[in-house]
C-alpha cells in the first residue's frame, strides 16, 4: 500500500474509532460496537506500524527512535506534503 493510501486508511480508522468511542460512552453494553471499536484500534495500529516502518515516524511522540532523530526527515503533519488528497469519490 502506498503512502497516501496508508494515511487515508489510518485517518478513516481513527475517525471511526473516535466515533465509536463516543457512542460507547452512552452505550457501554453494546458488544457489537465494542467489537467494531477494538477492530478499528487494532487495524489502525497495524497500519501505523507499517507506515512508520516504510516512511518514518508519524509523530514525534510514541514513535520508536531510529538511528538519529528521523522525525525531522519527513514532512511534518502540518505541512502540505504530509497530507493526502481527498477525492470526491470517498
Amino acid at each position: 500500500m502506498e503512502r497516501d493510501a496508508l494515511l487515508r486508511e489510518i485517518t478513516i480508522l481513527d475517525f471511526m474509532a473516535l466515533d465509536l468511542h463516543l457512542f460507547l460512552n452512552t452505550n457501554p453494553d453494546d458488544c457489537e460496537a465494542l467489537e467494531m471499536y477494538n477492530d478499528c484500534i487494532t487495524r489502525s495500529c497495524e497500519l501505523r506500524q507499517k507506515y512508520e516502518a516504510d516512511y518514518g515516524p508519524m509523530t514525534a511522540f510514541r514513535s520508536h527512535g531510529q538511528p538519529g532523530w528521523a522525525w525531522i526527515n519527513e514532512p511534518w503533519p502540518w505541512e502540505e506534503k504530509f497530507n493526502f488528497e481527498i477525492s470526491e469519490t470517498l
